[in-house]
């Protein structure tokens, strides 16, 4: 019952449905089935074998609770699947079943078939998301906020920026993880030792031809302990993973009360507080990052468990098989909840506006000092500026006004220079061109 209240809270519902006990069964029986087929295109079966044993493997006939309990006992699924599914055949079918393969290769190709619909499923919840970006930075291209360093109050940006970097990042990450599904989602065939042993001549081709029939890439070779495929599947989903906190992040900061710049799309009961009414809790933010936080730990495991011994693993690839489906639904449950996030963000023009002014307008301390440059020296420029600076904070006066005060500013420079030259909604650098470069790159996907 814990995972209902502790850990599939961050998953996705629908991948979670799809990858019960059931499932696993049926894409082990789909392996099998495939495997027959293609030694029936080699010649090594009689043709009908295929079709044959899935008739034979009803998936309403597996005890799925039987097979959990004698995992354990053999090291993996596939050695209770291949018992019971060959108690199921008549004797002319007994040999057919399993024919060269070890349970590596089903329980490995059986991920993939697994996997590869909710990595789907992640890519058409980025296209989504890309579209919802868009929308956000052509809508604020020009809408000026305060950009922070250091978590403090730096130079003027727009927002229209911003979500573009959000939108860089993503897509950087989106494009590794397409890669990995167009063409690095492998079958798994090498036989006991990797070699196909029993097969030669036809080992290879027996490989291929099992790609193709499950919709699966073929391998320059088996990778029983070559686990580069899984390290690159991982990888590109701790890179999405990384690119959707880091938006979240950003996003529950400038939700903050004192900020205000930001609020998670309002619904009934969403964000509430269990002792104080009066929250609004960035809670959609929070699912993100704490599927984010689960999604490198189990990266971690992944990468620990890459180097593995001799030609099969001694409990390094045992610890791959839960981190690795826990963070495809993690990642699925993350972007189930930053598309609707960015497709209702609430953007708060006015308290962006605030707090550009919240210090006066010495946030622009460094414009002007490049201009007091032109009638004193840089040392004098950078004093005066900086004395500017913390009057009009202290003040809460404006920056320019207060610089215009000084005689040596009054007569060494044109007071509407100075005011243009100060004006914080226009001292945003390129952030327009950035967002235009960003949507153009958009038109490209």
């Amino acid at each position: 019952m814990f995972d209902h209240f502790f850990r599939h809270p961050f998953m996705s519902r629908a991948g979670i449905d799809a990858l019960d006990a059931a499932s696993v069964v049926a894409a082990l029986c789909q392996v099998e089935t495939a495997l027959a087929r293609a030694e029936e295109a080699e010649g090594l079966l009689p043709a009908g074998t295929a079709a044959a044993l899935k008739q034979a493997l009803r998936l309403e006939a597996f005890d799925l609770a039987a097979l959990a309990d004698d995992v354990g006992k053999g090291g993996n699924v596939a050695i209770p699947f291949v018992k019971q599914g060959r108690s199921m055949l008549p004797e002319a079918l007994k040999p057919a079943f399993h024919r060269g393969a070890t349970s590596q290769d089903i329980v490995d190709t059986a991920l993939m078939l697994l996997l590869k619909p909710r990595l789907q499923s992640c890519l058409s919840h980025l296209a989504r998301l890309r579209r919802a970006q868009g929308e956000l930075m052509r809508r604020y291209r020009d809408t000026p906020m305060i950009g922070r360093t250091l978590m403090q109050q730096a130079l003027p940006i727009t927002f229209g920026v911003k979500v573009a970097q959000w939108t860089w990042g993503v897509c950087q990450a989106e494009q590794r993880l397409q890669a990995v599904v167009d063409t690095r989602l492998y079958v798994q065939f090498g036989g006991a030792v990797g070699v196909h042993s029993g097969l030669d001549p036809s080992g290879i081709a027996i490989m291929e031809a099992l790609a193709r029939t499950l919709g699966l890439e073929s391998p320059l070779l088996p990778w029983h302990t070559d686990r580069q495929p899984v390290l690159e599947l991982m990888g590109a989903v701790d890179a999405v993973a990384v690119a959707l906190e880091k938006a979240a992040l950003d996003i529950a900061l400038l939700c903050q009360s004192e900020i205000g710049e930001l609020s998670e799309p309002a619904a009934p009961g969403v964000g509430g507080s269990s002792s104080m009414p009066h929250k609004r809790n960035p809670v959609a933010c929070a699912r993100i990052r704490a599927a984010a936080r689960q999604i490198h730990g189990q990266h971690g495991v992944i990468v620990n468990a890459g180097a593995q011994p001799l030609e099969r693993g001694l409990g390094e690839w045992h610890a791959e098989w839960a981190p690795l489906l826990d963070a495809v639904l993690s990642l699925e449950g993350a972007l189930e909840s930053m598309v609707p996030l960015l497709e209702g963000l609430e953007v708060h023009e006015a308290s962006m506006k605030r707090n550009l002014r919240l210090s006066g307008g010495a946030i622009m301390a460094e414009p002007a000092t490049r201009l007091l440059c032109d009638i004193m020296s840089s040392d004098d420029a950078l004093e005066l500026a900086q004395r500017a600076g913390e009057e009009a904070r202290r003040e809460c006066r404006d920056y320019a006004e207060v610089l215009l005060e000084f005689s040596a500013v009054a007569e060494g420079l044109d007071p509407d220079e100075v005011r243009s030259a100060l004006a914080i909604e226009l001292y945003i650098g390129s952030s327009l061109h950035q967002v235009d470069r960003c949507l153009s790159y958009l038109q490209s996907f």
